[in-house]
């Protein structure tokens, strides 16, 4: 199956304004696996954005769990979700729970993960033009199954914008060296 790039292109042209093409999203491609990972809180997400992203915009998918609505710990998926992006095993991850913020916070503690929790279309995007973000993390409780397509869409869609931004991502990246370094 193909990715419906003028779909994703159209939204993210909604989202940002823009009436020109949308540049592809570099290397990002249906060969590259995508992770997802949820806690029993957005089991029932997790499970609809997968069958999008493989039925609909052609993308390998990676479930690294929940596999069922049974009460589990986000920290564990969602570490699980960073270690296949910080490992080079998949491209980039996604990782749902009731609010997306604790999932948020433990991926972040993976070296080379840069995980973003998102609400809406325009933070999808901004996670990854200006942030890089590797990992997407969302909250079952507060964005709705559309959105939550919309955003996924929109969030691999959109390339890193490099520029001015990379000397940002990069100050980032370098905290993990200089704390392990004090450590």
């Amino acid at each position: 199956m193909q990715i419906d790039r003028k779909r994703i292109e159209a939204v993210v042209r909604e989202v940002l304004g823009q009436t020109a093409d949308v540049p592809e999203p570099g290397a990002l491609g249906p060969d590259d696996a995508i992770a997802i990972g949820s806690d029993h809180g957005g089991f029932e997400l997790k499970e609809t954005l997968k069958r999008y992203m493989t039925e609909e915009l052609g993308f390998r998918v990676r479930d690294v769990g929940t596999t069922s609505p049974a009460s589990c710990d986000y920290p564990d998926y969602a570490v699980a979700v960073a270690r296949a992006v910080a490992s080079g095993e998949c491209r980039r991850g996604i990782m749902i729970d009731g609010a997306g913020i604790g999932s948020s916070m433990a991926a972040n503690k993976v070296p080379g993960v840069l995980a973003a929790c998102c609400h809406d279309l325009k933070t999808a995007v901004n996670s990854r033009e200006h942030n890089g973000a590797n990992v997407l993390t969302l909250g079952s409780g507060v964005v709705g199954r559309g959105l939550a397509r919309q955003m996924v869409r929109v969030w691999l869609a959109t390339p890193f914008g490099g520029g001015r931004h990379e000397r940002r991502v990069s100050k980032i990246l370098a905290l993990e060296s200089e704390w392990n370094a004090k450590s």
